[in-house]
């Protein structure tokens, strides 16, 4: 019997994910522990491994095809001393019709509550894209399932382009600067001639269009990845539910930008550069085990008090935004926090983070200054109960002993979730966190 390779749930909360890219073709002979494809959550793009060894039969869901149900079967395998000739098994070919209805229904209802509807007809038009390329030219053009779908969707003539892929294969990344509009009208035709096509088609403009009026500006609409459809509805979620409290401060940084340099001169040559970011995580990781009533969750009929304070730390990434995490950061030292940080940062915008690098986090950590940001407010990531924003240090005039002085100065603001927080206790917490900056010794110690 075929093994049937299902689509994995690589989080906690995964329902669906894209087949972004297969690693391998039919006919493949795989090992355990070979990457398959590469699958696209709703936070980053995750590698899929085999379990088992055996050859590639049939792969049954094309690369690029969104909403792919949690255990839809994508692959089988045939395992060693079975017979590899016949693409699939008997069963495979009826499990794959009756998957295709769930994917439409799935993004329907999800349409209704407001996410993924314009992402309906995807799979469909993919499919029918893939039969009415050959029929437009007289030799088959070689390009991955995604390319012809987008190709499809801005007009563009596949026959002009050369591909950069295995063999002369066009892949996503040839259609960039590709002339648009002129395949237009010939891809319809084809597309409107396949009976399940023709109604899905043009059912995805509308219903796309309708969030924004069209006021005759010159525009190009391009498709939410589910990283942003996950960070839209996270965002809106905190807005609506957590009632915010903001609370900002004025630090000086001279003692820990002296401190700092100090600290990189004594590790010198271990391959450790403290930023002052790394020093700032670990002042709000101390500063919430200090006040302890700022380190919780509200979860409606219960309050959850954190036994350590494991920092979220924003990082913008190619099409959004991802937190990865330093558990118990109070605990660790600022070299360590460093050396950390860095292999987060560099994983998140490879899109290589595991989920239990980014999922959970008692508070988080936003620091704009290094964009010359001087001030802003962010927008707490449920469940958490805070989040620290980080201004640009700067040299101001600032009262230094009862006489005005140049003092390098930061503001920091912290959002709170006033149902489990009071002000009281934000504003302990903002104290304690600029104590700490402006004495850092403490840090260390």
């Amino acid at each position: 019997m075929p093994i049937e390779l299902k689509m994995p749930a690589l989080s906690p909360t995964m329902e669906e994910g894209t087949l972004a890219k297969w690693l391998v073709k039919e006919g493949d002979t795989v090992k355990s522990g070979d990457l398959l494809a590469e699958i696209e959550t709703d936070k980053a793009t995750m590698e899929y491994e085999a379990i088992d060894d055996g050859t590639i039969t049939q792969i049954l869901v094309a690369e690029g095809t969104d909403n792919v149900k949690v255990g839809t079967v994508i692959a089988t395998i045939a395992g060693e001393g079975e017979d590899t000739s016949a693409k699939a098994a008997p069963a495979a070919a009826p499990a794959a019709k009756e998957e295709a209805p769930k994917q439409d229904v799935a993004p329907a209802k999800a349409g209704a509550a407001g996410d993924s509807a314009p992402n309906t007809p995807a799979p469909a038009s993919a499919g029918a894209t893939e039969k009415a390329a050959p029929a437009a030219s007289g030799d088959r053009i070689k390009a991955s399932p995604l390319a012809r779908r987008l190709a499809a969707e801005r007009g563009i003539d596949l026959s002009a382009l050369k591909g950069s892929g295995p063999g002369g294969r066009i892949v996503k990344d040839d259609l960039d600067g590709a002339p648009v509009g002129a395949a237009a009208a010939p891809a319809a035709a084809p597309v409107a001639a396949a009976p399940a096509a023709a109604p899905a088609a043009p059912a995805a403009a509308p219903a796309a269009a309708s969030e924004i009026p069209d006021f005759g500006i010159p525009h190009e609409d391009s498709k939410l990845s589910g990283m942003r459809k996950t960070i839209a509805r996270r965002l809106t979620q905190s807005m609506q539910e957590s009632p915010h409290i903001y609370l900002t401060v004025d630090i000086r940084l001279d003692a820990l930008l002296k401190l700092r340099t100090e600290l990189n001169a004594s590790l010198e040559g271990r391959g450790v550069k403290l930023s002052v970011n790394d020093m700032l995580i670990k002042a709000l990781a101390v500063a919430l085990e200090r006040v302890p009533a700022c380190n919780v969750s509200f979860g409606g009929d219960v309050m959850r008090h954190y036994k350590r304070a494991d920092i979220s730390v924003a990082v913008s990434i190619p099409g959004g935004l991802i937190t990865p995490i330093i558990v118990d950061a109070g605990g660790k030292s600022m070299s360590k926090i460093s050396t950390e940080m860095a292999e987060l940062a560099a994983k998140a915008k490879e899109g290589k983070l595991q989920p239990g690098e980014y999922q959970g986090g008692t508070a988080s950590i936003s620091n704009m200054g290094m964009m010359g940001i001087k001030q802003f407010t962010a927008v707490i990531n449920p469940p958490q109960g805070m989040i620290m924003a980080i201004g640009a240090g700067e040299k101001r005039p600032y009262v230094v002993d009862d006489a005005l002085a140049i003092a390098t100065v930061m503001s920091a603001t912290g959002s709170f979730d006033h149902r489990a927080i009071d002000g009281a206790d934000g504003a302990l917490l903002m104290k304690t966190f600029k104590e700490l900056v402006e004495n850092p010794l403490g840090l260390v110690a």
